[in-house]
């Protein structure tokens, strides 16, 4: 066992400090970089198809309803979070992050005002809720999903639907058999669902004893710099899923768990429907890996894989094959903008959007994360502390977003495609030190408002 908390360790003083600043400068040098080389590249070929490199977003400073509530919750999270992160008793913690990301979410969102900002970027012909009337009868549909992903096949699907699994298109049709139909009802559904992503986190990391750096990384969570995209976007409530997912995993595998079987069984169902939301989450199974290794059990395992089967075989019993649309959809996605897009600006682009999602504050806590993996690994330090939890889950997030990024499959839009790894680097802003918190939150809100005031995003 360690003798210290490594964090401590890591960063005495002003040298931690220069450390810190150092990685916020470097990635704020890789967002400037990807800028500049983004638009020489536009100007010269058009290749890059985003409005404002490196993100899909076009230069436009407005102003709108959302911008006094989103300046005046971000001033308060950044004054009175932390404290009442320490405070507040745990459920009422859990609900409150979850009902001020959401008002996070939303604000930001309306920087755009509701049509634009909540219920237009659903409404595009693009979009799932387009679909949802070739839905009317579910199993003739999936029987021939695959049969509409290519871009020559008759009724091809819009380029959302063909680019993902059934589940995703599926959550809206059930939407609209409830009542819910339509883009504004869709984008409150993956608003509400986004915020509630902040509320999984916490409790993954205190079921998995790291409750001390859930409430320091609770802020953070709040002012998801992310949350730009997730309001309104269906990326949004993929990353709620996923979250669930991983958070129900970690209560089962919790010591002293009640109905560790059910929460194992219910994580398997969540995170094998995320599978079905979208292909590229397969990836999320680093994470779930990740969760078992903190928690130093597989006892969820066999009950959390019957869950997964459980959707996969219902899938498959209905017409859907996983494989052969993955397939089809690598075919797809070199049909269309992608073949032109160039893997070399991309594959370090797309951290720079990785930037601009997760913040300045989650750059420096991953180098913080980075540099105790090794010692995390061959001696984990004691579990009561919750570095060694937050350190494996960040590196988890981080190596996924790597492994997507190497694929060739992420080629822009990752601002917002990779919200539900980028989440998971928000934890490492706990390994900062108590000292300048509030000034690493206030970057993070920062970085959202300014994004979402100069730019219009496409989500």
């Amino acid at each position: 066992m360690l003798r210290s908390d490594p964090v401590v360790r890591d960063a005495p003083g002003r040298a931690g400090l220069r450390s810190d600043v150092l990685t916020a400068l470097a990635a704020l040098l890789l967002v400037a970089l990807a800028a500049v080389v983004g638009r020489a590249i536009e100007r010269s070929d058009g290749s890059l198809h985003v409005g404002w490199p490196p993100l899909y977003a076009s230069w436009l400073p407005h102003t709108g309803p959302g911008t006094v509530p989103a300046v005046a919750l971000a001033a308060a999270v950044v004054v009175w979070g932390p404290p009442a992160a320490r405070a507040l008793p745990w459920r009422s913690l859990v609900a409150a992050a979850w009902a001020a990301a959401t008002a996070w979410i939303l604000a930001l969102a309306l920087v755009d005002g509701w049509p634009r900002g909540v219920a237009g970027p659903l409404s595009s012909p693009h979009e799932y809720p387009a679909s949802v009337d070739r839905f009317a009868d579910v199993g003739e549909a999936l029987r021939g999903f695959t049969g509409h992903i290519l871009l020559g096949q008759p009724d091809n699907w819009p380029t959302h639907v063909a680019g993902h699994p059934p589940g995703a298109v599926l959550t809206f049709v059930a939407l609209d058999r409830i009542g819910l139909g339509g883009a504004a009802w869709a984008g409150m559904w993956c608003v509400v669902a986004g915020g509630s992503a902040a509320a999984a986190v916490l409790v993954a990391l205190r079921a998995l004893g790291a409750e001390h750096r859930a409430r320091s990384a609770a802020p953070f969570l709040v002012l998801f710099p992310g949350a730009v995209w997730v309001g309104a976007s269906a990326d949004g409530y993929f990353t709620a899923v996923a979250a669930w997912g991983l958070a129900l995993l970690a209560v089962a595998a919790a010591p002293g768990a009640r109905a560790p079987r059910a929460a194992a069984l219910a994580a398997g169902l969540l995170l094998g429907w995320t599978v079905y939301l979208s292909y590229g989450l397969v990836l999320v199974g680093l994470l779930a890996v990740a969760v078992l290794v903190c928690a130093r059990t597989a006892r969820p395992l066999p009950y959390a894989l019957a869950g997964a089967l459980c959707v996969a075989a219902a899938f498959t019993a209905a017409g859907f094959w996983w494989w052969e649309g993955y397939h089809l959809l690598v075919e797809r996605y070199y049909q269309g903008v992608a073949a032109v897009r160039p893997y070399g600006y991309w594959v370090w682009a797309n951290l720079a959007n990785a930037v601009f999602a997760a913040g300045l504050a989650s750059a420096a806590g991953l180098r913080r994360a980075l540099a105790l993996l090794p010692e995390t690994v061959r001696v984990p330090p004691p579990p009561a502390t919750g570095t060694g939890q937050v350190v494996l889950l960040v590196a988890a997030a981080f190596g996924a977003i790597l492994v997507a990024d190497l694929s060739g499959m992420s080629k822009a839009e990752t601002e917002r495609i990779w919200l539900p790894f980028v989440l998971w680097l928000l934890p490492a802003a706990a390994l900062l030190p108590d000292r300048g918190r509030r000034v690493w939150l206030a970057l993070q809100a920062a970085g959202a408002l300014l994004v979402n005031h100069l730019l219009l995003t496409a989500w």
